[in-house]
């Protein structure tokens, strides 16, 4: 029998290109927006509404929910927070809700986005999954997240949370943003340069969540990040050497930072020092590695198709 995932965000960078994988391997796929889409597969809800259409989830066996507010698209005024936080928290218990509603479901699986930022700046710190939940907003943001989704467990169902880094991809997400100083050619590190970066291929990403949906033996949360995270300076400088960009030796001052993305500097400046170790050992196998690798692939004069 043919699998049906549900995915939310299904718009956004990464639910765009797992849509994609997911039809070619053969899965059907449904897809919960805002707005409805042309396919008979597009489904609507309003999370702030508590609508939401029930038959999103018929047939359905697993659900993967990236839907949420973005982090650092706009300033973190109070009310800027609330959605954040919201869109996150809500969407989790509208889902469960539905879940609820309907006994004969046949949903087993629920695979939610989360994000390194759990942990909070910890400097050079290991960070495994069962390092503590840090301070600041993106810290408690991720444990009222993660709290919501561990809410299914009650509802019997396998639950795994990928805690993201930065997903490297040309069609959106960090990457583009990262590289437009490095274009201009005033690349430099920000703050320091010493805080670490975990990063991640949009295909290595793409394929975790598949792998989460298909290793029955995955459960609770996950660092979704490649082995080897690197530091801020030493990614500005990889982003050079590719564009054939200088990289200067300067760098950008925290108080400068703060003043231009106010409190949102803390996504930027961050430390967060992950260890892949625990989804190396369910198993799960990287096509990139190390930064230099990932960065060929996505420079490539003829870059391959991200599906």
């Amino acid at each position: 029998m043919v699998k049906k995932i549900l995915i939310t965000g299904a718009s956004g960078l990464v639910g765009t290109e797992l849509k994609k994988h997911l039809l070619s391997k053969g899965y059907e796929v449904n897809t919960l927006s805002r707005k409805k889409g042309n396919e008979p597969n597009s489904f609507v809800w309003d999370v702030y509404k508590g609508t939401i259409d029930e038959n999103c989830i018929d047939g359905v066996n697993s659900i993967i929910h990236l839907a949420g507010e973005g982090v650092a698209d706009k300033a973190w005024t109070d009310e800027r927070k609330k959605l954040i936080i919201d869109s996150r928290v809500k969407s989790t218990e509208l889902l469960f809700k539905t879940i609820k509603s309907k006994p004969g479901h046949q949903i087993k699986s629920f695979i939610s986005s989360s994000a390194v930022g759990y942990y909070g700046d910890c400097g050079d710190e290991i960070l495994t999954e069962e390092s503590p939940n840090g301070f600041g907003f993106l810290p408690e943001c991720c444990k009222l997240w993660e709290e919501a989704v561990d809410q299914g467990k009650k509802l019997s169902l396998r639950i795994v949370k990928l805690r993201t880094g930065i997903v490297l991809s040309n069609y959106g997400g960090a990457l583009p943003q990262l590289d437009k100083s490095v274009r201009l050619f005033v690349g430099a590190a920000l703050g320091t340069g010493k805080q670490w970066t975990p990063w991640l291929h949009i295909s290595d990403m793409v394929e975790m969540y598949i792998e989460a949906v298909e290793n029955l033996k995955m459960q609770d949360c996950y660092n979704a990040c490649a082995p080897f995270p690197v530091t801020n300076k030493t990614l500005t400088q990889a982003i050079a050497k590719h564009l054939h960009r200088p990289f200067w030796p300067i760098k950008v001052p925290k108080k400068a930072i703060e003043l231009l993305m106010g409190e949102r500097a803390e996504a930027v400046l961050m430390s967060n020092n992950t260890s892949a170790q625990k989804i190396l050992d369910a198993g799960f196998k990287f096509k990139f590695t190390h930064l230099d690798d990932a960065l060929r692939d996505l420079y490539s004069p003829s870059p391959r198709r991200e599906n």
